[in-house]
């Protein structure tokens, strides 16, 4: 059973920063890439960035600057650091977690229940 869990959600006010966490737990052989979405009522879900286990970046052009995505390999985990946070940001946020079940197995992708980031003065 794989489980991917974030936290770290919450209420912020305009120009605030929050820190969102996710980590991958359960049985699995390897985590590929990782990633954060996200989706705001009416919307469709969104990249907001991504990492590969190698450590490579990617962000799309509208979230660069005040989005950075980090990982540590040995705990499974990946951080998404938001800064200058604003009212459109507003959304669910999602972890993704691209994994292997055994060395012969397809890769997967793993989701997150979801947190929930809202700002608002």
């Amino acid at each position: 059973q794989v489980q991917v869990v974030e936290s770290g959600g919450g209420l912020v006010q305009p120009g605030g920063s929050l820190r969102l966490s996710c980590a991958a737990s359960g049985r699995f052989d390897s985590i590929d890439d990782m990633g954060w979405y996200r989706q705001a009522p009416g919307n469709q879900r969104e990249l907001v960035a991504e990492i590969t286990s190698g450590g490579r970046t990617n962000y799309p052009d509208s979230m660069k600057g005040r989005f950075t995505i980090s990982r540590d390999n040995a705990k499974n985990t990946v951080w998404l650091q938001m800064n200058s946070l604003q009212p459109e940001d507003t959304a669910v946020y999602y972890c993704s977690a691209d994994l292997k079940l055994s060395r012969w197995s397809l890769r997967r992708r793993y989701w997150g229940q979801g947190t929930q980031v809202t700002v608002s003065s």
